[in-house]
């Protein structure tokens, strides 16, 4: 596994749940059959979207909102290359929402992993397009005021791709939604249902984070889907 990467002194929070899809996402590349000279790795601005640094195989860390181009670019222009987009729920499901939109309804065959944390991570915890009505975020101290982003339903309008939903640190699913992702003849979006350890916990005033934690993990079992 060590082999997929450049450097494992990952820049993530302690407990940034980033830090799991790394290795995990590695050893799903190794299951799949997956070969570093045949794999391009893109991504986004954003927590998540580092990851691309990370990995030893042609990578690109575009700008904001703009991995979903980039990586159809790569893929119209050299169809054999396995190529696959990681990035956040911000990259993607708002700065890059028309790319996305108009990359799966030309189903052009690119996978894509969204680790929705429904929250700006980086940049201090503020309302995301999927945070949900009513969360208390760094710019919505009285709570969002707006209904959020559903990939689950977005997606459901194009008959052609594939969309599956999976949660942090559950292996087992991840691996098998990202292998029907992955054999999908055309456009897959893999949608992680996750956290953010820092921003998203501190407005809950937790006083155990763990405890957060294992609550959140609870609560959203349900929700996988693939």
């Amino acid at each position: 596994m060590n082999t997929w990467f450049k450097s494992t002194n990952f820049i993530w929070c302690p407990g940034c749940p980033a830090n799991w899809l790394a290795p995990v996402l590695a050893q799903s590349f190794d299951k799949l059959g997956i070969k570093k000279e045949n794999l391009w790795l893109v991504s986004g601005i954003g927590c998540t979207a580092r990851i691309a640094n990370y990995f030893a195989c042609r990578t690109v860390h575009t700008t904001h909102g703009r991995a979903i181009a980039v990586a159809e670019g790569i893929k119209l222009a050299d169809p054999k290359k396995d190529v696959f987009v990681v990035s956040g729920d911000g990259d993607l499901l708002s700065i890059g929402l028309s790319h996305l939109i108009h990359t799966a309804r030309r189903n052009t065959a690119i996978k894509v992993i969204c680790i929705n944390n429904f929250v700006y991570g980086m940049t201090g915890g503020q309302t995301s397009p999927t945070t949900a009505k009513g969360k208390i975020t760094k710019t919505a101290p009285a709570g969002a005021p707006y209904l959020p982003i559903q990939p689950s339903e977005l997606f459901a309008s194009f008959k052609n791709v594939y969309f599956g939903r999976t949660i942090v640190y559950n292996n087992d699913h991840f691996f098998k939604t990202l292998k029907k992702a992955y054999q999908h003849k055309g456009f897959s979006f893999v949608e992680v249902i996750s956290f953010c350890r820092i921003n998203d916990l501190r407005f809950k005033n937790a006083k155990d984070i763990n405890e957060e934690v294992k609550k959140f993990l609870e609560e959203n079992k349900t929700k996988i889907s693939n």
